[in-house]
């Protein structure tokens, strides 16, 4: 029998592939909220939180992580209208905003340590800004991956629900960190 016969035959299941994308955004969720949950209770239990002014860094890299997921928003829109040019603009525009969103957040990192809040100290609060911070940006780069491999797949030859289902993994993963880091931003500033 023909090879490329065979495989036109498969079809594509992406259930399982969706579920696992799904079990690591509950299971991040916990993690940040463990974290969380320990600051309240450090917090609580010194009678301090962590004592800062947050750098405003973190909130202009709060409005380019919302502008990145309006784009993505965008992207797969285009996708449903079959307008592949403009999803690949918008996926350019993600890509781009997501790593200026990792720039501003070493930025903020830098500002912190400046103003003399480092990450090992005597105040566990402080630390617990730079930790979920640094943990959020890895997922920003998983998220970066996942739109990377949506936008090479805009270039290649790949069947139209891969492509699909790229995109709606992307969407997924990028619009739950998006979320995540609101929760963060706001959790800290409203902690301080």
């Amino acid at each position: 029998m023909d090879p490329t016969f065979q495989q036109k035959d498969v079809k594509f299941d992406s259930k399982p592939k969706k579920f696992i994308v799904w079990l690591f955004v509950v299971s991040s969720t916990i993690m940040f909220g463990g974290w969380t949950s320990y600051y309240i209770v450090f917090a609580a239990s010194k009678g301090k939180g962590h004592g800062l002014v947050l750098p405003d860094v973190f909130l202009y890299s709060t409005m380019v992580l919302l502008s990145s997921s309006i784009c993505l928003f965008l992207a797969s829109k285009a996708l449903r209208n079959k307008q592949l040019q403009k999803q690949k603009i918008f996926l350019w525009l993600t890509l781009f905003l997501g790593l200026s969103f990792g720039y501003l957040q070493i930025e903020a990192w830098s500002s912190l340590y400046q103003s003399g809040a480092v990450l090992l100290n005597n105040n566990a609060a402080i630390s617990i800004i730079y930790i979920v911070s640094g943990f959020h940006l890895l997922h920003i780069f998983a998220g970066l991956c996942f739109i990377s491999s949506t936008l090479i797949g805009t270039y290649g030859n790949i069947l139209p629900e891969r492509l699909q289902f790229r995109m709606e993994i992307s969407a997924i993963f990028w619009h739950f960190i998006d979320i995540l880091w609101i929760y963060l931003y706001v959790f800290l500033l409203l902690n301080s």
